[in-house]
């Protein structure tokens, strides 16, 4: 799988580090220019970020929407719906803390 399938080399950094400053060629994480040696963080750290993020995205993309989980509360078949749905969500996408 390549790292464009797998998520922004960028994001990942940004998100590690809203302050650092690098280019990064292709989305690749071997090919990342720093502007600061104080802004390296290690591909292993990049990796589990973007990791971290497509966790997030995938939850939230299967996650019940809002207007469901509103019609859930006042009405008790939607909310076990509503629970069962995010159980396997859950165990479809388990953290990974």
């Amino acid at each position: 799988m390549s790292y464009l399938e797998k998520g922004s080399v960028i994001e990942a950094i940004k998100a590690i580090n809203p302050n650092a400053g690098c280019s990064v060629v292709d989305n690749d994480p071997d090919r990342i220019t720093w502007d600061n040696e104080s802004d390296v963080v290690s591909k292993a750290d990049i990796l589990a970020k973007i990791e971290a993020l497509q966790y997030y995205d995938k939850r939230k993309a299967e996650y019940p929407t809002i207007e469901e989980l509103v019609v859930a509360l006042y009405d008790t078949d939607d909310k076990s719906a509503i629970e069962a749905k995010r159980a396997e969500i859950k165990l479809k996408y388990p953290k990974n803390e």
